[in-house]
């Protein structure tokens, strides 16, 4: 085969013809998408949810630097990120029926009371941060207590059922009793932390073995019983959301409602 000439035209740069430019579309889905009004505020509820978080990042990145007696400075990341979900929130407008301006809507819908920081945030392009905390302030926070102790509940009983040693029984627990800890004046969850405090330290007490024991430590039936019963009383319970675990949610939830009805 003979070789190929670098003076050959064919090995040689085309010249740039805007005839055959291709426009990129990145932040366009593949196939157009129709957005119903419900769809539209349960998407603008998530966006400003992530905005609202960025929004807290940056007020706490601020404090830090004054806190170091440095002037507070706008970081790019910041920027560039807030300017998307800005843009996100616009792009999805537009499947509304009547065009309306961004703050125009989140005051109509309500999101506005739920996210005061991004209204402000969208209003004046800067983040500020409440004298008195928004109502969905606890939202994520809680959801992810109630998250952990659904986990660590469900691990435990597992463990307990299932392996031959209960070596970290006694650290689960303690794992799940912080977070309970953290959960005040529900009535359910507040029975179920006495509990523990009422018979932890039997537990420990029976998971003890002398010093080079061969023997891995294994909990009494009776003790046993008592974890499984417990861990399934909390499984059930958060898996309920009840009205007395679901406070801290209620303003999100009311939202959601009100959109579906």
């Amino acid at each position: 085969m003979a070789a190929v000439s670098l003076t050959d035209p064919l090995c040689k740069p085309c010249s740039y013809n805007s005839y055959f430019k291709v426009e990129v579309y990145v932040r366009k889905p593949l196939m157009p998408i129709h957005l119903s009004s419900d769809q539209v505020a349960l998407e603008m509820l998530c966006l400003c949810s992530q905005l609202d978080l960025l929004i807290r990042a940056q007020v706490h990145q601020f404090q830090e630097q004054l806190k170091q007696d440095t002037s507070p400075d706008d970081l790019p990341c910041f920027q560039k990120q807030g300017a998307e979900l800005i843009y996100q929130m616009n792009q999805c407008l537009e499947h509304l029926s009547e065009p309306v301006l961004l703050e125009d809507y989140l005051d109509a819908v309500g999101l506005s009371t739920l996210f005061p920081r991004v209204e402000v945030y969208v209003i004046h392009g800067s983040p500020v941060d409440m004298l008195e905390r928004p109502p969905s302030d606890e939202y994520f926070p809680h959801i992810g207590k109630l998250n952990q102790l659904l986990v660590l509940s469900q691990q435990l009983d597992e463990d307990i059922k299932h392996l031959g040693s209960h070596k970290y029984v006694a650290h689960q627990l303690s794992a799940i009793y912080q977070v309970l800890n953290t959960i005040k004046n529900i009535l359910p969850l507040c029975t179920i932390r006495k509990d523990i405090e009422a018979n932890f330290k039997q537990l420990k007490m029976a998971l003890f073995t002398e010093e080079g024991s061969k023997l891995e430590p294994q909990l009494p039936a009776q003790y046993a019983s008592w974890v499984s019963d417990l861990t399934r009383n909390l499984i059930s319970t958060v898996l309920s959301l009840s009205e007395e675990l679901t406070g801290d949610l209620s303003p999100v939830m009311e939202f959601i409602s009100n959109i579906s009805s």
